[in-house]
């Protein structure tokens, strides 16, 4: 029996949070092997388990996975979250893509200069408010549905409630004029493996703080 997949990260969110949130949307149990230092990072590249020598990295079925999409794109195929067809899975990519454009713009803010950042989260929330959310609004409306694809749950589900969830970190107002996504995230949080997953002591990981960045910042020496 194949063991637990590991994910090779220092403990944070950034680039691996999603990926936490789709193994355990999927029920799948996994380990965390962190990255404490600039010395972990660098065993990892010399002993030729990081083919772009970065992180994240999951090391599952014999493989050693990086790259996020991929490691993404596998854990939907191999658990059933990834539609039940090649339109499907064009529509799933394509809403995933734009949730995790507005990620990243979330996941980048605490590295912003701070006479800048009053500019860029006022950015996000326009963003949120006047882009992204109406498209993703708009989608549930047109097809009455529960789910944003298919009628059954996927990975564009999961990556969309993860989203809203660090949207309402920054201001959970935003949401309010949204009464079906706000719908979507009651439904997807309800979930037995998703409710796990939410409750204290789960693998998912708190906001990023100064402590935090100091120490990604030591690790990955930027």
């Amino acid at each position: 029996m194949a063991g637990k997949p590991r994910l090779h990260y220092f403990n944070g969110r950034g680039r691996m949070e999603s990926i936490r949130w789709l193994l355990a949307a999927a029920g799948v149990e996994f380990e965390e092997k962190f990255l404490e230092t600039a010395e972990d990072l660098e065993k990892l590249k010399n002993d030729g388990h990081l083919m772009f020598q970065q992180v994240p990295m999951v090391e599952m079925d014999g493989m050693k996975l990086v790259q996020t999409r991929a490691i993404l794109n596998y854990i939907a195929t191999k658990y059933n979250l990834y539609g039940k067809d090649l339109k499907e899975r064009a529509l799933i990519d394509m809403y995933s893509e734009g949730i995790a454009d507005l990620n990243e713009m979330i996941m980048v803010l605490p590295l912003c200069p701070p006479d800048q950042k009053d500019a860029k989260l006022a950015q996000i929330k326009e963003k949120t408010k006047n882009r992204y959310f109406p498209a993703f609004e708009k989608v549930l409306k047109s097809h009455g549905q529960d789910y944003l694809v298919g009628n059954r749950l996927s990975r564009a589900d999961i990556h969309m409630v993860e989203l809203i969830y660090h949207v309402d970190e920054l201001d959970p107002s935003l949401l309010t004029a949204f009464p079906l996504l706000k719908a979507l995230k009651t439904r997807i949080s309800n979930l037995p493996t998703v409710k796990k997953f939410l409750q204290p002591g789960s693998p998912r990981k708190p906001p990023i703080n100064e402590k935090m960045l100091e120490e990604a910042k030591k690790i990955f020496r930027f």
